[in-house]
């Protein structure tokens, strides 16, 4: 938990590049303003606690005159009010849009990218503190900004009303004497000082009463966001559930997760009811404590009734600017909890970023060369939990060269993160080839949309001939899926996992890399059609140099070397 100095400067660094970014000048204007039609608003404010003691004042002198010239004020404030609202409605969105459309960028950009989203579930910390990052980047930046502003806006109407009414209410106090028996003591603005006296307590015992809240909305989000991305699993891996009956296990899953809920929800239910007491209980005296105090004054003749009046409303306004604490202090604690997950994310990309850029001799170093060559120098890959799972290896890879690793499946998978860059930990050097690499996983990527652009994925489909296309999905025997390829669907559970592998040879096919990983990339389909795949890619993809990982052990023959890992 961060203390409070710590929390508003990493949040101020977080957001002051916002307003020096290069929409600044637009930013700048919003701002400002804000802050001028925030200034007309408390103007609004005064007029009418001077149109409601004129008013009332014209009631008891019962002229008729008076309260009709009332009436054509109370229409011009009406509209002008009205307006400024309105106004200060939609430039206040649109400054909220634009922050949080600028952080959202801004951390998707260094989330997604060059597989930082990946390797930041593997950082040595705690994993509360970036778990989710879908949701801190969705809902938390959200409520961070939007909640931001609102808080900012609220605070300086409150300062502002503050300013202005703490000089009408002491005029309208006037003086008080204090007669002790032996001595009369003056007290010049005594409704002031009550006012202010009043704030404090509140403030203070509101304060002590909301303490729970902000531990108990942040373990809220948190419960949530689990719970949500239990269910995407889910969603993501219906047809692996369904093919094990594993229903009732998950069943039994999502309603451990959900109880999680219930129980924050309890726990803030409870930090809830204290507040609500509390403020119920506050806005009822607030409407009365004032009229109370003022009444003797009224009764004894010192102030008029339009006197009284102003003199509660007044007194109203400068409470509940001093109240700001008490009034706002669940959206601060819903505020600060989404900030601190946003920070959390932001710190742990930090750290990645750091221990990336840093030569640590207990990092994996990758270099990029001029030469097409792919080789392993002295490399050692270490687990998370510090098992050295590959030692000391040298490989000299050759383009065009075919390899076969066989063996410990688990070493050949990080072995093949370690060069692609999403395995960092370890030691050694990786000198990259001239050309990119392309790793062939268990299960592809196709992404939500068309057929055709999942299959051409990274590409654009407009970078893929359609006759092409379709030879490469004939050839690889899924050619059932041409009339499917302007559909729109989910194909991680539209497809069985062997059409999805055989997508990834079709993408293979297309994409016509020279350095090629496969990891078990055709494990769902029989032997003699994995057989039959290997040897397709072989001969479509004559000059490129492969590295495959598979049980299959007839692929030997499509291999000019084989490594086995321990």
């Amino acid at each position: 938990m961060l203390t409070q100095n710590g929390f508003l400067a990493q949040f101020i660094r977080l957001a002051a590049p916002f307003w020096q970014s290069e929409n600044k000048t637009k930013i700048h204007q919003l701002t400002l303003g804000l802050f001028v039609l925030t200034v007309i608003q408390i103007a609004i404010a005064v007029l009418i606690t001077e149109w409601s003691a004129d008013l009332f004042n014209a009631l008891e002198r019962r002229s008729m005159s008076g309260v009709l010239t009332q009436v054509g004020l109370i229409i011009v404030i009406f509209v002008a009010n009205i307006a400024v609202t309105v106004t200060h409605f939609k430039v206040k969105r649109a400054l909220q849009l634009d922050w949080r459309n600028w952080l959202t960028t801004k951390l998707i950009n260094q989330w997604m990218n060059d597989g930082r989203h990946y390797l930041v579930t593997h950082i040595q910390q705690n994993i509360d503190s970036h778990d989710n990052p879908d949701g801190r980047i969705a809902e938390d930046v959200r409520i961070a900004t939007e909640s931001a502003i609102d808080l900012v806006h609220s605070l300086t109407f409150c300062l502002l009303l503050l300013v202005s009414f703490t000089k009408i209410l002491w005029t309208l106090s006037g003086v008080i004497t204090l007669d002790l028996g032996f001595i009369e003591i003056p007290i010049y603005g005594h409704l002031v000082w009550l006012a202010m006296f009043y704030a404090a307590g509140a403030s203070v015992l509101g304060w002590w009463i909301g303490r729970p809240l902000t531990e108990a909305t942040n373990g809220r989000q948190t419960v949530e966001a689990n719970f949500r991305f239990g269910l995407v699993n889910a969603r993501e891996n219906s047809l692996a559930i369904a093919l094990v009956h594993g229903e009732h296990t998950e069943q039994h899953r999502c309603y451990g997760l959900f109880h999680d809920i219930v129980e924050a929800w309890q726990r803030q239910t409870t930090a809830w009811t204290h507040i609500l007491m509390f403020t119920s209980g506050h806005s009822v005296l607030l409407m009365a404590f004032p009229i109370l105090v003022s009444a003797p004054r009224f009764v004894l003749g010192s102030i008029s009734l339009g006197g009284l009046m102003q003199s509660a409303q007044a007194f109203q306004q400068m409470t509940s600017a001093l109240s700001w604490p008490v009034d706002n202090m669940a959206k601060i604690a819903e505020w600060r909890a989404s900030v601190e997950r946003v920070l959390g994310l932001v710190h742990a990309l930090d750290k990645l970023e750091q221990e990336i850029s840093q030569r640590d001799p207990h990092r994996i170093e990758r270099i990029k060369t001029d030469k097409p060559v792919l080789r392993l120098h002295d490399l050692s890959i270490v687990r998370l939990d510090g098992v050295v799972c590959l030692h000391k290896m040298d490989i000299h890879i050759k383009a065009g060269e075919r390899i076969l690793l066989t063996g410990n499946a688990f070493t050949g998978s990080k072995l093949f993160k370690a060069i692609v860059g999403f395995w960092p930990w370890g030691e050694g050097k990786i000198e990259l080839p001239d050309d990119d690499i392309s790793f062939i996983p268990p299960r592809p990527y196709l992404p939500t949309g068309t057929l055709r652009a999942a299959i051409c994925y990274p590409l654009s489909e407009e970078d893929v001939n359609q006759s092409d296309l379709e030879e490469k999905l004939d050839l690889v025997g899924v050619s059932e899926l041409r009339e499917n390829l302007d559909e729109i669907d989910n194909w991680d559970t539209a497809l069985s996992r062997e059409q999805q592998q055989r997508l990834g040879a079709v993408r293979l096919l297309l994409q016509q890399p020279k350095w090629i990983l496969l990891q078990q990339a055709f494990d769902s389909l029989d032997s003699d059609e994995e057989i039959a795949i290997m040897r397709l890619i072989c001969q479509e993809l004559p000059k490129s140099a492969i590295l495959t990982i598979t049980h299959e052990s007839r692929a030997e023959a499509f291999h000019q070397r084989k490594i086995t890992l321990q």
